[in-house]
């Protein structure tokens, strides 16, 4: 499908992250993605993101919309029709606290959303978020706090080289209802500036699923934040797996 461009203001992303035994998360893989790896170990989570001001690229932000989202990702490499290298991240599930998303995704824009309720507390640095799904089948919760670097149990050494690993990733392919086709979705942002989140709490239901991921195959690596940052989404062609 194509979607028109579409402008927005993120007012806050958080990556909340895991280490994966690669072996397990290729399991959880369409075949044609391979887990992107970091120090050996495949990186998937959770971006929870709150959407401001989305609109058509020539109407005024005022005539924008706003929206608490969740998609469970996982950064992967593949190769194109063409047999070109490729990166992003393949999208199992995405969830949302807009009517409009719902219905609209898969249909008017690419992406099918789950319906969801959101529970945020913001003041600061500080960010307490809950995500349940309607469904039941997805629960999310993140407590924490903005501070100067990441957990020393993070394979990442220091921040800017998480930045660095998670800012290629930016165009998606998001599952469907139809077991052959993925819909894809580019963020193209006008910055791309990242915080350490403290995480004094993090539950998935996803990842702490033991018939997805084997106890000790998954473990949580750290969490980042953007905010206040003006995009862009834009379509990209569907892929079929």
């Amino acid at each position: 499908m194509k979607l028109p461009k579409i402008h927005g203001m993120i007012r806050r992303r958080i990556l909340v992250n895991f280490r994966v035994e690669p072996e397990v998360m290729q399991r959880q893989l369409p075949a044609r993605f391979r887990p992107k790896l970091h120090a050996g170990a495949a990186i998937a989570g959770i971006c929870l993101i709150r959407l401001e001001q989305i609109r058509p690229a020539h109407l005024p932000g005022f005539m924008g919309l706003s929206s608490e989202n969740a998609a469970h990702r996982v950064a992967v490499l593949w190769e194109d029709e063409q047999g070109a290298a490729r990166e992003g991240v393949f999208i199992p599930r995405r969830d949302t606290d807009s009517v409009l998303n719902q219905l609209a995704g898969g249909r008017v824009f690419p992406g099918e959303h789950h319906a969801a309720h959101f529970q945020v507390t913001s003041a600061g640095d500080e960010i307490d978020l809950a995500m349940k799904s309607a469904d039941g089948e997805v629960a999310v919760r993140v407590q924490g706090k903005v501070v100067a670097k990441l957990p020393k149990e993070s394979r990442f050494a220091t921040l800017d080289e998480a930045s660095k690993f998670f800012e290629p990733g930016s165009l998606g392919y998001s599952v469907t209802g139809d077991a052959t086709r993925l819909d894809g979705l580019t963020l193209k942002t006008k910055t791309w500036r990242m915080e350490a989140l403290e995480a004094a709490r993090v539950f998935s239901s996803y990842f702490s699923d033991e018939t997805k991921f084997p106890k000790g195959s998954v473990n949580f690596d750290c969490a980042l934040l953007m905010r206040d940052i003006e995009h862009e989404w834009h379509s990209a062609p569907d892929l079929y797996i």
